[in-house]
């Protein structure tokens, strides 16, 4: 609104201007002339964006620092690029390309990089589990921008990577446990009874070879030397174990034989009592 107020005011005052006092040999610019030098002073042309170096690039693959030595080396200028270093050993394929320049290779690196990928997310007893999917992909990328004439050989890259979040790393480190089977057995269950269970987990797991499994008589612990998701399988299989009915009846007769003891004494204790008393009077 504001071009076209000016540029009618500005015609105005053209068409009223006096030409007193003006030799009469200097030609006088016609409507149209003065139309076109009033439009090219309210439009100012835009200065062209910066040429950009064009490139061939044989590149064998390798890390993001390498692919920037390899492009420095063939634009014959340095590129002004950032690399973290969490995402320094990112291994990059081979890239064989002619007559490109930096914001073209850049783009195409980055779609070719992008793939779905599969992660597992939990993992029971026997080795299965439940799976997500995530998009990964790689690159360089600018803040500059080709429609604002900021994009040139000067323009700073950063290198970034999209990886999808692992879950917590769990130690496959062995190690020795120790599980007292006490209880176990005075239920009525042998030792091969929960080895047998224990080792038919691992089997089914695919856990080849299984872990070191040894039994102390004297202690009766279960001995085992394995990694923390393998033994966890025991833990597993003795929290399952049922309690046998025979248990429950030897617990009822254990009880039964306290009850009894408890009179015995309560009669003792009574007897005691009544021999006392005698004594004590004739003591007067």
């Amino acid at each position: 609104m504001n071009k076209i107020l000016y540029l009618t005011a500005s015609l105005v005052a053209l068409n009223l201007m006096p030409i007193f006092g003006q030799p009469n040999n200097v030609p006088q610019p016609n409507f149209e002339q003065r139309l076109r030098a009033i439009a090219d002073a309210s439009n100012p042309q835009q200065k062209p964006p910066p040429e950009l170096t064009k490139f061939n690039l044989d590149f064998p693959g390798g890390t993001p620092k390498e692919l920037v030595a390899a492009i420095e080396k063939a634009m014959g200028k340095p590129l002004n690029a950032i690399i973290p270093t969490e995402d320094a050993d990112v291994q990059m394929p081979p890239l064989k390309m002619t007559d490109v320049v930096v914001p073209q290779l850049f783009t195409a690196l980055e779609v070719a990089s992008r793939k779905q990928v599969a992660i597992s997310t939990s993992r029971n007893t026997f080795g299965s589990g439940s799976y997500s999917t995530f998009t990964t992909d790689y690159g360089f990328r600018t803040a500059d921008s080709p429609l604002a004439g900021t994009l040139s050989d000067s323009s700073i890259w950063y290198f970034y990577a999209e990886k999808p979040s692992m879950p917590p790393v769990v130690s496959t480190q062995k190690t020795c446990q120790f599980y007292s089977l006490a209880q176990y057995l005075d239920r009525g269950f042998t030792v091969d009874d929960i080895t047998t269970a224990i080792q038919t987990g691992w089997k089914m797991a695919g856990d080849n070879p299984p872990p070191e499994l040894n039994y102390h008589k004297e202690t009766r612990l279960l001995i085992v030397y394995g990694e923390p998701d393998e033994l966890k399988t025991i833990e597993d299989v003795l929290r399952s174990l049922p309690v046998k009915s025979d248990y429950w009846q030897e617990m009822n007769d254990s009880i039964a034989k306290l009850q009894q003891q408890v009179k015995e004494l309560q009669k003792g204790v009574s007897a005691s009592s009544t021999n006392a008393a005698p004594e004590e009077k004739s003591g007067k």
